[in-house]
């Protein structure tokens, strides 16, 4: 570096003075990317400075570095483009190395030399293989030699003959994971040296919407893994460029050689990051079907979280000493400040000696509880060896004792979360009986977390326990940062929000589903399940999502429209060299998914047979897909003398015209002509309601004829419906909403509608709050619902039944039901919104005190007087109500009231019936206790109980 800026110097006149660096920089930058022979110039300009051309001369000099990556729908292909040039007089070894996501596969590498091209090819692993390649090649599957913090590093090393240069291009792919809300996209730079062209762009095609999309700054490699954004710094790097729409995003990396000295002077080392998160619906999730394959994304938002039980194993050993024990202390601190009331948790700290914090329990979260804690974590030393086996034994008696013998609730999570930084040495010290041990004692009863900090833990030890138990493992390095990790992965566990999901689809269409059954959901995480369509001739997938415990049972279904290949098709997206670009990017993910869970089923293997038949067929799918994976591996073949060498533009995925073909992919809506399996129900229930304007209907099946009575209200009145909150402890009330009146009416406005309440206080309180879009469950947790997707939510007392954009029956202890019609307008007028109907199809279990405008008359009956002009008032027989003459004066008799009525026609249902009625005029005057007025609540959850407010009329 010091030659180039001699050699400018000696460009300028003495009397310039200093030069100006940015003018130098630019200079240089211009010649490195022209022609590096600038070097040979540098060296004659300055011979004195031969010792640093002799340490110039030692490495090749790196030209270009580029990665373009495509992101669409979480599934990501990258490519690493990378030139050197070695300027020396004589052959120098250039080493391009990369480090990638541990969970990416490898889908291609070629290089060029001079005139010679060489491409890899996938090839499966024998047991014996040679590798005397001209490359060398090398992805370490041990945390030890080379897996930092997730990530690995790809190395290829060869010769470059004098003044030639070689080039490099890679190619891997990787389905992000959503961690804490957010998905992580991270592309490694590390050049160590100033490069002419550096660029990176990243292309993300999200069709369900793209939010929070955010870059931080480049974070070295002390600071992976946390996965969360760096507090209080926000700002991307310098020349980072961001257009962003709402389904596409755009993202470019280009710093010049001034920014590149700015951000590091000897050359960049550190990760470019990019997190967002995607729009999601309240529903099943979002499904995606292409060419005979679909993915489904599943992660359900404003849900309660579960109450946990955690019991936290804590190596307190004599290699903890230092750094690791303060770092995990105060890691410690912070998670059991983050505990919430309702969990219940215990402390082992262990090393050949097993220390329990509370002998045989679970404390609850208390100010006390927190505090003691603290005290004893703040107290432990480390010392001794590492008994893992016994920690373990004793954190899982611990565990299951306490489940039990306590009435925990039901629907609590419970967890281990196992915390070490070595390797067994006291005790049990063979993994193979340590992994038999730790099964047999938690019985998949609950989850293990595992966590290693440092080079000396056995990770596969604690992969395969975490996997054995339906837990996620975690490595981090011994470094300042290292608590906040361990906080950070705390996070991602600490609320689970669901247990016992599982996702069905039907049997009769698909195949080769993978995973579909998961323990628990925590929130902001992600469910990813893929698989393949078998019939082809079906327009529909039928999906249902449950989700159970003692207390609540949740069911989620609907059908999703299978679009015709042709609309979807995308060619070339994966963009691969070798001619699998029109393999659609479902596919790749399904298969990616496929080959995980194949690899994870061998690691959790202890049958030989069965360990050979998973490799096989992981070994199979891979050469199938072009994947590198621990039983295939990239060799090494010359593509000829006159092949053209690799170039970036030609293999990078681009999102071209993608935006267009994606739009109808998500399957939320079939398209026009598709048949739903599920229509529309017709409900078929008492006529008893308040529907449109509001009009309301009175069935009396006894007597064999209707009421019927408008309430012209105010937009925003709380008309109480149905109330018997001291006997049955069910209220219903409904808001209105306003649009203007129809031409030439004679209203001044229209009333609808829009939300209706229902609580219920007895055995437990519960309330639901029903809006055309939405339904907000709360009995202790909150759960919230699309109205456009089919749904069954059951607890004890209460259950929600949706069908899809048409209704929602509402049944309280099986005696009551009610059912919500939903009313949408595809093109609404301006006096039409969006509105509810109410209809009660089961009353048996209201009281007969119950009350409201249409509670009063559940229980009583009404008569049918006929009057004429001359004859006293008669009671007009059951059978005659059809003989009545418009002459004369119709009248009823409600609770000694006399209410004149006149004969009328109302649509129901929807629209789909239609009532003969006897109506009452002026607001049902005479035909309601008191007046409508009497019936406004101050707010959406009112029972009447409150002071000021009228409780029955």
């Amino acid at each position: 570096m010091m030659i180039i800026w001699l050699w400018l110097c000696c460009c300028f006149p003495a009397a310039v003075g200093q030069p100006d660096s940015e003018l130098m920089a630019r200079y240089l930058e211009e010649k490195l990317m022209a022609d590096y022979s600038v070097v040979e110039q540098v060296v004659r300009r300055v011979p004195r400075q031969t010792r640093f051309l002799q340490r110039l001369e030692t490495r090749p000099r790196m030209s270009e570095f580029s990665v373009k990556s495509t992101i669409i729908s979480r599934y990501a292909f990258t490519t690493v483009f990378c030139t050197m040039v070695n300027s020396g007089s004589e052959a120098r070894e250039a080493v391009f190395e990369m480090q990638i996501p541990a969970a990416a596969f490898i889908s291609n590498f070629t290089m060029s030399i001079g005139n010679k091209t060489y491409y890899g090819e996938v090839t499966g692993k024998e047991k014996k293989h040679s590798n005397d390649d001209k490359a060398k090649m090398k992805k370490p599957p041990s945390p030890v030699n080379g897996r930092e913090n997730g990530y690995e590093t790809f190395k290829a090393s060869v010769f470059i003959p004098r003044k030639m240069q070689a080039s490099f291009l890679l190619h891997y792919e990787e389905l992000l994971q959503r961690r804490l809300g957010k998905y992580e996209y991270m592309v490694s730079i590390r050049p160590q040296q100033l490069v002419g062209r550096l660029r990176v762009e990243v292309n993300i095609l999200e069709n369900s919407g793209i939010i929070s999309l955010e870059v931080p700054p480049l974070r070295n490699s002390k600071h992976k893994g946390n996965g969360k954004a760096e507090a209080g710094v926000v700002s991307p790097p310098p020349s980072t460029v961001i257009g962003q729409t709402k389904t596409l995003a755009k993202v470019t990396f280009s710093p010049n050689v001034v920014e590149q000295t700015k951000i590091a002077r000897n050359g960049i080392l550190g990760d470019f990051i990019v997190r967002y998160d995607v729009n999601r619906e309240l529903s099943v999730g979002d499904v995606q079907i292409l060419n005979g394959y679909f993915v489904h994304y599943f992660a359900p938002m404003d849900l309660p979280p579960l109450p946990k039980n955690v019991v936290f194993v804590l190596d307190s050993s004599a290699s903890m000493v230092g750094t690791k024990l303060r770092q995990t202390k105060e890691a410690l601190f912070t998670i059991l400040q983050d505990l919430r009331p309702e969990d219940h948790f215990n402390i082992i700290g262990f090393s050949n000696r097993i220390k329990v914090w509370q002998q045989d329990r679970l404390v609850p979260v208390t100010p006390n509880n927190i505090r003691d804690a603290k005290k004893y974590i703040h107290n432990m030393s480390p010392t001794g060896g590492t008994n893992i086996n016994s920690a373990l034994q004793t954190g899982a008696k611990l565990l299951n004792d306490y489940i039990a013998q306590n009435n925990i609730d039901a629907r609590s999570v419970s967890l281990i979360i196992f915390l070490t930084d070595g390797r067994p040495t006291v005790g049990e010290t063979q993994s193979s009986k340590i992994l038999s041990n730790t099964k047999d004692a938690i019985r998949d009863k609950f989850c293990l977390f595992t966590i290693g900090i440092g080079n000396d833990v056995d990770y596969k030890l604690l992969e395969r326990m975490a996997l054995e138990n339906c837990g996620m493992v975690r490595h981090f390095q011994e470094d300042e940062d290292a608590a906040s990790h361990l906080k950070g992965f705390y996070d991602e566990i600490g609320t689970p929000l669901l247990s016992d999901i599982r996702i069905d689809y039907s049997e009769d269409n698909v195949e080769q589903v993978t995973q579909n059954f998961f323990p628990n959901y925590f929130n902001g995480s992600e469910i990813i399940i893929a698989g393949k369509l078998i019939n082809h001739t079906s327009d529909s997938l039928h999906v249902e999502v449950t989700a159970s415990n003692s207390k609540k049972y949740i069911l989620l279904k609907t059908d999703v429209a299978i679009d015709l290949p042709s609309t979807n098709d995308i060619r070339a997206v994966p963009g691969l060299e070798d001619g699998r670009g029109d393999q659609n990017y479902i596919e790749r993910a399904w298969s990616y998914l496929t080959i995980k869970e194949l690899l994870n089923s061998r690691l959790k293997s202890n049958d030989d047979q069965e360990k050979e038949y998973l490799t096989e067929k992981a070994k199979s799918m891979a050469l199938a897909y072009n994947f590198v994976t621990p039983f295939t591996y990239l060799k090494m073949r010359e593509a000829g003398l006159h092949s053209e060498p690799p170039h970036e533009e030609l293999i990078s995925p681009s999102t071209d015209g993608i935006g267009e073909k994606l739009q109808s992919l998500q399957g939320h809506k079939a398209p026009p002509g598709i048949r739903r399996h599920q229509d529309k129900q017709r409900i078929k229930i008492s006529k008893t309601s308040a529907d449109g304007d509001p009009h309301f209907v009175i069935d009396f099946p006894s007597s064999k004829f209707s009421v019927c009575f408008n309430i012209d209200g105010e937009p925003g009145d709380i008309l109480r419906l149905v109330s018997d909150h001291k006997e049955s402890g069910v209220t219903v009330n409904g808001q209105l909403i306003g649009a203007p009146a129809p031409p030439n009416g004679h209203k001044k406005h229209r009333t609808y509608f829009n939300t209706i309440t229902i609580l219920s206080n007895k055995p437990e309180r519960s309330y639901l709050e029903i809006t055309p879009t939405r339904i907000i469950l709360d009995d202790g947790e909150r759960l919230i619902l699309s109205c456009d997707r089919n749904a069954v939510v059951r607890s004890s007392s209460l259950e929600v039944s949706i069908s899809a954009n048409s209704n929602i029956t509402v049944t309280i202890r099986d005696t009551i039901s009610f059912v919500i019609l939903i009313h949408r307008y595809k093109k609404p007028a301006p006096y039409q919104k969006d509105h509810l109907g109410f209809y009660i199809s089961n009353s048996k279990g209201l009281s007969s005190d119950s009350h409201g405008l249409l509670g009063q008359f559940l229980s009583h009956e009404v008569k049918l007087l006929r009057e004429s002009l001359n004859i006293n008032q008669q009671q007009v027989g059951q059978n005659q109500t059809e003989a009545l003459q418009p002459n004369l004066t119709n009248t009823l008799k409600v609770k000694g009231r006399l209410v004149p009525v006149v004969w009328k026609q109302r649509r129901i249902y929807n629209g789909q019936q239609q009532v003969d009625c006897w109506f009452a005029k002026n607001n049902a005057d005479k035909l309601i206790d008191g007046s409508y007025k009497d019936y406004l609540a101050s707010h959406p959850f009112d029972t009447g109980t409150s002071p000021g407010t009228i409780n029955s009329l």
